[in-house]
């Protein structure tokens, strides 16, 4: 199938691009790796009136260290990401979900952010931002605000952004020191929806964990902040026991929702 009409804008400035999307409002989409969003108009899934390519817009596909967090801008790709020394070295949990998402080819095109704008509930990076603690810058043509990732996600393929704004840079945690994380998922086939999956950082002093995070995407219309497991853990020695007991108890008690995919 073939998308329905729309215009096209290629802002140079991102003052021009915030400024297109506050005067077409929810008639506009914005155009960044297209991974997600072009699919989705050729299926007329997504209608857009217009389309905001904002690829022609320089200096926004930065990764660099601010304040014990990894800034990325809203074009930085994915397979850019992946092979940056500063996301491998001071949070491969990240590093780990990016291997994850999709296939090399389709790593090229999409970017974090707008993977993260997307906020389907099977994606990788959606629970990785939200076990770090992380947040978004997102602005319009008149103010600039950061939300966490808490108050990011709301429900399916739905955020907290308003209709004139835009995401303009995530903000990645570093991973504390004493820190082991992992990233698992379960599909069908590799580079396939993920069924399950997890994203966990666990946090040591000597073998008592101090600190845990775990989030999980599959389970509902969005990733999910798995506290219940992350109260068991904390204070104690980590042991395979420990593990186990605290995912037995939590499965027992959980009232998730699997996402479809797993029906099939």
């Amino acid at each position: 199938m073939k998308p329905a009409e729309f215009q096209y804008h290629r802002p140079r400035e991102i003052n021009e691009a915030l400024s297109l999307l506050k005067e077409v409002g929810e008639d506009g989409k914005i155009l960044a790796g297209g991974q997600s969003l072009m699919p989705m108009m050729n299926f007329r899934l997504a209608e857009p009136a217009h389309l905001i390519d904002i690829n022609f817009i320089g200096g926004m596909d930065y990764i660099r260290s601010e304040k014990d967090a990894i800034k990325i801008g809203c074009l930085a790709r994915q397979s850019r990401a992946l092979s940056d020394p500063l996301v491998r070295q001071r949070c491969p949990l990240l590093a780990a979900a990016l291997t994850h998402v999709g296939y090399e080819q389709t790593r090229n095109r999409g970017t974090l952010c707008g993977s993260l704008a997307h906020a389907d509930p099977a994606a990788e990076l959606p629970a990785v931002l939200l076990a770090l603690d992380g947040s978004l810058k997102v602005g319009n043509s008149t103010r600039k605000r950061e939300i966490a990732a808490r108050d990011f996600f709301q429900s399916y393929l739905t955020t907290a952004l308003a209709n004139d704004e835009m995401v303009l840079e995530a903000s990645v945690p570093e991973q504390p020191a004493r820190s082991g994380s992992s990233f698992v998922e379960f599909a069908r086939r590799f580079g396939d929806f993920a069924i399950v999956g997890v994203a966990v950082l666990l946090v040591f002093s000597n073998d008592e964990i101090t600190d845990a995070r775990i989030a999980l995407i599959g389970v509902g219309d969005k990733p999910w902040r798995e506290r219940g497991i992350e109260e068991i853990l904390i204070g104690k020695k980590a042991t395979p026991e420990l593990f186990n007991k605290a995912a037995g108890e939590r499965l027992t008690e959980s009232r998730w929702r699997v996402f479809w995919h797993a029906a099939h």
